[in-house]
């Protein structure tokens, strides 16, 4: 399984406050491209459809929630990615709740 790797460092804010991260590959592309920037919200609201980092495997993930059937799976949006069933909620660490472009039209809010 291809996995894209993130460093968390909280980088002196709080564990509840939004932090940034920058998109590396193209498993989120095209709603998400390479190198694109994300705000996660720990304290966001996780509802079905949202997009996540969650920690699978001791590392983190950039992915949308799934629940199906009363499974929680996180997906990508390249069909070129597996798709991961996740055991609980437990396991996510934030709610992306906007991205930034290099352009004013390119921001986008996911709240």
């Amino acid at each position: 399984m291809e996995v894209e790797q993130f460093a968390i460092d909280g980088g002196g804010c709080a564990s509840d406050e939004p932090f940034a991260l920058q998109v590396l590959g193209d498993s989120m592309e095209p709603e998400f491209e390479h190198g694109c920037i994300i705000v996660i919200d720990p304290a966001g609201v996780i509802q079905n459809g949202s997009f996540v980092l969650a920690e699978v495997n001791g590392e983190h993930i950039f992915r949308q929630l799934l629940v199906q059937e009363d499974r929680l799976y996180l997906k990508p949006m390249r069909t070129n990615y597996e798709i991961v069933e996740i055991p609980n909620l437990k396991v996510i660490a934030g709610v992306i709740v906007q991205k930034a472009g290099t352009r004013r039209s390119q921001h986008k809010r996911y709240d």
